[in-house]
């Protein structure tokens, strides 16, 4: 239908423009905050508090949609994402830098409210390839984004990466403004609390959905212990600056994009979702635990392709494996559950490994990560093979 193609389109284009957004920043934001007099800690910091806040909206944002419908939820958090970097271009200080992390990290969880919006305007025979556009999205943010931000960064510096993220920030929100409609109908709308971690208490005990949690929990948290240390250690062992980093991180995005966008399906059908995860995240500690001891640069690049490949795997396959895991009834909460518990590691991991870096050295921060990594990795050992949801001896999650 030529209606429904246009609304996925203008919500395609409102993730899109978020990501990019999000990835301007990556290549500043770690110089930007050293700009200001802070370490590893205070960079961890900004990381964290976004991810904190993305949790939270993530809960709030999508309860409060089915409360007033998607539109207004949209419209505000766009709202709130170009405030985010117009802060972000003018901060003189580190405490207004951190505010304006905080604002995007809220705005962030609009994600959620465009994957219900989705749900809305599409039948469930066509819902799963839909739901693709946020992947895709997701990708092409990723490599546009850092691209784009390390020669923004590069040439005008983090102001002009602030102001070219508002200015596409802008563009969302005329867009949407214009062309997106209410996809929730009121008969269907209800009112919930705002705010519940029950769900996700009720999640971690289930003895067959706990493992992949918690494999969700730990990935992102040793993953925020390489973000956090490598562009710090880059710059100091290899004088990286903006440009350098951005297409590092570029890479990693069209590594992405390709392998979850033409092989992933074909190597799920092949091996299945289990054996994908496993080998995707035993091929994610080495490229971490191995980062110190190289002795060029362009070594980094040649691992973290395996990385990125690696990556791109175990995040379909885990989420998928989930999937199947869940009831039918139950695919919305426990996919949320699983971005929350995601969400949690991303919050948690900036803030520990950016004191380690500090307190210690930049060795034991990636070879700490590794080794968070290689744990998740036995977890995933305990993952239940592929099997459909009646078969679960456990109850729904609330």
């Amino acid at each position: 239908m030529p209606a429904t193609r246009a609304r996925l389109a203008v919500i395609f284009l409102t993730v899109l423009i978020d990501l990019i957004g999000f990835g301007l920043v990556i290549p500043v934001l770690p110089y930007y905050a050293q700009s200001f007099g802070v370490a590893g800690l205070g960079f961890g910091a900004l990381i964290g508090v976004y991810s904190l806040m993305q949790f939270l909206a993530t809960i709030v944002l999508g309860r409060l949609s089915d409360r007033v419908g998607r539109r207004p939820i949209l419209m505000v958090s766009i709202l709130f994402s170009l405030t985010g970097y117009l802060v972000f271009a003018f901060a003189g200080s580190y405490a207004v830098l951190f505010l304006g992390r905080t604002i995007s990290g809220f705005s962030a969880g609009n994600i959620s409210v465009a994957q219900a919006y989705i749900a809305d305007v599409t039948t469930p025979k066509d819902r799963s390839r839909s739901m693709g556009l946020v992947g895709a999205a997701f990708g092409l943010g990723y490599i546009v984004g850092p691209a784009l931000g390390g020669l923004a960064g590069h040439y005008g510096g983090p102001m002009a990466v602030g102001l070219t993220a508002a200015g596409l920030g802008a563009v969302n929100l005329v867009s949407a403004y214009f062309i997106l409609q209410e996809s929730l109908r009121p008969e269907h709308r209800v009112t919930r609390p705002l705010f519940s971690v029950r769900h996700l208490v009720h999640a971690i005990r289930d003895p067959v959905l706990g493992p992949p949690f918690l494999v969700f929990s730990l990935i992102p948290f040793a993953f925020s212990g390489y973000m956090v240390a490598l562009p710090l250690y880059a710059r100091t062992r290899f004088g990286w600056g903006e440009s350098q980093l951005g297409w590092f991180f570029t890479l990693i995005g069209i590594m992405a994009a390709s392998v979850q966008g033409y092989f992933f399906g074909k190597l799920a059908r092949r091996f299945g979702d289990r054996l994908l995860a496993i080998v995707g995240t035993v091929g994610m500690a080495l490229p971490i635990g191995v980062v110190p001891f190289l002795s060029h640069a362009q070594w980094l690049y040649v691992w973290v392709l395996v990385f990125g490949f690696a990556n791109s795997l175990t995040s379909p396959a885990i989420t998928g494996l989930i999937s199947k895991l869940a009831g039918v009834a139950e695919q919305g909460t426990v996919l949320g559950s699983a971005q929350s518990f995601s969400a949690l590691g991303r919050f948690a991991g900036p803030f520990i490994f950016g004191e380690l870096y500090d307190r210690l050295n930049p060795t034991f921060t990636f070879v700490g990560a590794g080794l968070v990594m290689v744990v998740a990795w036995l977890v995933t050992l305990r993952f239940p093979r592929d099997q459909p949801a009646d078969l679960r001896s456990s109850g729904p999650v609330p």
